[in-house]
């Protein structure tokens, strides 16, 4: 997939069919769009275009609540490339870009500038300033400016879920720890990454190493809890892994920031400066303080169990 920013001119004018949106997650209702783009273009023998930022809007418009990504910018394109897209272009959400209109957007950008002769949307999209770009504001304008227009419903995890499948459900889904809702909205596990780092070391003495990886601050993680999951590294192999994100209240009772370390079963190897990425399954119970060493290993030994028996490892 070609990946361009805004602005960025491209030699031929070759008309396009062209999508636009946030895509944080790139969650099922996102691969319907996108697919439905990707469809539109081979029918019609052109190329699928899609439109996100580089950001979340949220985080110029209302920095004080913008929320939690559900995947880095580079997933996200990987995620859109997977959906078959041929190109996407980046824009650069500033006060500015903020500032134009959903008129302007249209003329200047979508079909000035990209070249789009079709526009496949979701039918919850708002653009442009002040969030007058809707389905109703394209049904008045696009025909003006020889728009074919594609709208494409709302989906649901199920036809009888009375709530749509959203960026915000996913994330609801995770702050309740719900792991497995979060999977079945996205069409895969939940799922963050970074680099395994030095911990205390304590889970070796206790027969339970663990891989540590820090929590990043502008991501959404599930809630404090122990979680059944997978650990994949660089070279592409996974291994079953108990999963606990918390403060560890047991050895740290007034531990500021929640961590996440990783026991992975059957294994024990050096995972130290390894970039890995761990996806989570389905969530075991919540985070609780242990009066000992002995209650807390005998626990540890059940969460293993329990994986196994989820994972069928």
């Amino acid at each position: 997939m070609e990946i361009l920013r805004l602005g960025e001119k491209r030699d031929d004018q070759e008309l396009v069919v062209a999508t636009l949106g946030t895509f944080d997650g790139v969650h099922l209702g996102h691969q319907e769009v996108l697919g439905r783009a990707v469809m539109e273009a081979r029918r019609r023998s052109l190329s699928a275009v899609a439109l996100t930022f580089s950001g979340h809007p949220a985080q110029v418009l209302r920095p004080e609540s913008a929320p939690l990504l559900l995947n880095t910018i580079d997933d996200r394109l990987q995620l859109i490339a997977e959906c078959g897209i041929d190109r996407t272009y980046l824009i650069d959400f500033d006060n500015e870009f903020a500032h134009r209109t959903a008129q302007a957007f249209l003329e200047d950008v979508l079909v000035g500038e990209v070249g789009a002769k079709v526009f496949v949307f979701g039918s919850d999209l708002h653009f442009g300033y002040r969030r007058e770009g809707n389905a109703e504001f394209l049904q008045n304008v696009g025909p003006n400016l020889a728009l074919e227009l594609v709208e494409v419903g709302e989906v649901r995890e199920m036809p009888l879920v009375l709530e749509s499948i959203s960026s915000t459900a996913i994330r609801r889904a995770l702050l309740g720890g719900d792991v497995a809702h979060a999977a079945r909205m996205l069409g895969r596990c939940y799922s963050v990454e970074g680099e395994v780092i030095l911990g205390d070391q304590r889970g070796r003495t206790l027969g339970f190493p663990t891989a540590n990886i820090p929590v990043a601050r502008d991501r959404a993680w599930p809630s404090d809890g122990v979680y059944a999951g997978w650990f994949e590294r660089p070279d592409g192999s996974s291994q079953p892994c108990a999963v606990n994100i918390g403060r560890r209240p047991t050895f740290h009772q007034h531990a500021e920031h929640s961590l996440l370390e990783a026991h992975l079963i059957d294994f024990d190897d050096d995972l130290y400066g390894e970039w890995c990425k761990v996806s989570f399954a389905e969530f075991l119970r919540g985070e609780r303080r242990f009066d000992g060493i002995d209650s807390l290993v005998s626990q540890l030994k059940d969460d293993v169990s329990v994986v196994r028996r989820v994972l069928h490892c």
